[in-house]
């Protein structure tokens, strides 16, 4: 190395440190950001009845895709939740519980970082059954 690369190189380390910090506080103000759906997607309506073969099949579902993060009883408490950087949404809280049928389908079907979008990993029906399966949450 010679006498010139070493300031060079401190240079790039402290411009590749200050990146990474702008992104984290960039992904950290994102996820502050209200997450709210589109009008026409709040207002659709859940075309499956909350029956017990739905709220079975919901659970099923979202013990398998969801419970890593929000927790078995949706309390956001999962055990992969504290590797996000983010507390995930606890979906038996009562403003959570306030959304619509429409907003939690939109919401599981688009997703935001870091939750994944499951608009091709389940099909509408599965999602319908999961959005059942939330509302049974924060009555237990």
């Amino acid at each position: 190395m010679t006498a010139q690369s070493a300031p060079r190189l401190s240079v790039v380390v402290v411009l590749t440190a200050l990146l990474g910090l702008a992104l984290v506080a960039l992904s950290e103000e994102q996820s502050k950001e209200k997450w709210t759906a589109p009008a026409t997607e709040a207002h659709k309506k859940n075309p499956v009845e909350a029956t017990e073969s739905s709220l079975a099949a919901g659970q099923k579902t979202y013990l398998k895709r969801c419970a890593g993060c929000h927790g078995k009883t949706g309390n956001g408490d999962g055990p992969d939740a504290a590797d996000l950087g983010i507390h995930p949404a606890k979906l038996s809280d009562p403003t959570i519980r306030a959304e619509t049928d429409g907003e939690l389908f939109w919401k599981i079907t688009v997703g935001k970082k870091p939750m994944p979008n499951y608009a091709t990993r389940l099909s509408p029906t599965d999602r319908w059954n999961v959005v059942n399966y939330l509302r049974t949450l924060g009555r237990r």
